[in-house]
């Protein structure tokens, strides 16, 4: 071979190799998933999971992202409870998977030690479908941290709005020590008390323990009927439940949505548990609520499961934000996230990926109205959204209505 030849060829291979290693060479573009797998939500994760794999689904049998790529989502266990290992999950997703862009993660306190530890730090946009503390509210993100499903702020002033309704005077109310846990409590207790109604004991406890009968001890003293548990079905809820049952300390119950799940009736038996009442983020009357339920069934997939849609929206959100964005880049997707999920613009419901694509292409702005709701996110990532009833009928979690 002559040298030019060879130049020639080296040349060739090197520009070959540069776009190999080129993130917009036909790679997958990457939205990592984190949830708690494991621990006191690990009943409630898989559904969630399936929400946002459903919305990818979508995307890729549709054509793809951008230039025909397809999304990958590698997924990181952070328990829910272990700040730690919820930070190691996502520094593997920030800075090992390089994703573009997170679902999650689930869990308040997850969520903010996620954002703190490695996807603010890292510039990686996060879309929660379940964090509802007030704290996430307040976090300094840098406009990086979002959500699609309202605050426990909002979430406190339904439930005491839905309790006073049913003729319920006094309350006590037992939360788990977390950012999720003592923002709700906070929200119920102030909301219930200008409702004309009386919080008689409001106590934390510890997630993890075996043994809560001295606390439940101490919330049945204050005379109160009813008992709100603020926490999760697969942990310390489910144990708090199961021993005010035993002991006779209370029979009458209201969860907060980390206590929706069939876990908690599997373990307390559906007949301790009939007539519970339960809230949770639920969806409006809105023609995206009725798509997702359609294409959830067609894919096998609850559409009621507690924050399944939340979790299709945000995945899909994220992927209408690469597209606008021209990239898979982490530069520039919260701006693109905003603009594709609010006015002005044609509305996309889920599914409508084709249609979407097609209007970015043609340099068209584009609303996406979701299976939870509007999503117009407010200055800190939040948005408005609907709070329902629930009540355990026949051994399930059976939606009553929205609570206005």
């Amino acid at each position: 071979m002559s040298g030019r030849l060879k130049r020639a060829a080296i040349a060739s291979a090197a520009l070959l190799a540069l776009a190999a290693a080129s993130p917009s060479a036909m790679a997958d573009v990457k939205i990592g998933f984190l949830g708690g797998f494991t621990g006191p939500i690990e009943g409630l994760t898989p559904p969630i999971l399936k929400g946002a794999e459903l919305a990818v689904a979508n995307v890729n049998d549709q054509g793809g992202i951008l230039d025909g790529e397809k999304i990958e989502m590698p997924s990181g266990d952070t328990t829910c409870t272990d700040a730690t290992a919820a930070s190691n999950a996502a520094d593997r997703m920030v800075n090992s998977e390089q994703v573009t862009a997170i679902v999650g993660a689930l869990c308040s306190g997850a969520t903010i030690s996620s954002a703190n530890n490695a996807g603010i730090p890292g510039g990686v946009v996060m879309v929660s479908p379940a964090s509802t503390s007030p704290a996430v509210t307040n976090l300094k993100d840098n406009d990086l941290v979002f959500r699609t499903t309202p605050s426990d702020a909002y979430q406190g002033e339904a439930m005491a709005k839905l309790l006073r309704k049913k003729g319920v005077d006094e309350i006590a109310i037992t939360y788990v020590n977390n950012d999720y846990g003592k923002g709700f409590a906070d929200a119920l207790d102030t909301a219930f008390t200008e409702a004309g109604g009386t919080v008689t004991a409001k106590e934390a406890h510890e997630e993890g323990k075996a043994d809560y009968r001295a606390e439940l001890g101490s919330l049945a003293a204050s005379g109160a009927p009813m008992l709100a548990v603020l926490a999760y079905e697969s942990g310390s809820g489910q144990t708090i439940v199961r021993q005010a049952i035993e002991s006779g300390d209370f029979t009458d119950f209201i969860g907060g949505d980390g206590m929706v799940g069939e876990n908690l009736i599997a373990a307390v038996g559906a007949g301790n548990l009939e007539g519970m009442i339960a809230t949770r983020a639920g969806k409006p009357e809105i023609p995206g609520a009725d798509v997702f339920a359609k294409l959830a069934e067609k894919a096998g997939v609850d559409p009621s499961a507690t924050y399944a849609p939340q979790a299709y929206d945000a995945a899909f959100l994220l992927a209408l934000a690469v597209e606008k964005n021209g990239s898979a880049d982490r530069e520039g997707l919260n701006k693109a996230l905003r603009e594709v999920a609010s006015a002005p613009g044609e509305v996309i419901l889920p599914g409508e990926w084709e249609k979407a694509k097609k209007l970015i292409a043609e340099g068209k702005d584009i609303n996406y109205e979701g299976a939870g709701g509007p999503l117009d996110f407010d200055q800190n990532g939040d948005v408005p959204g609907v709070i329902v009833e629930l009540v355990v009928k026949d051994g399930k979690f059976v939606e009553v209505g929205r609570i206005d």
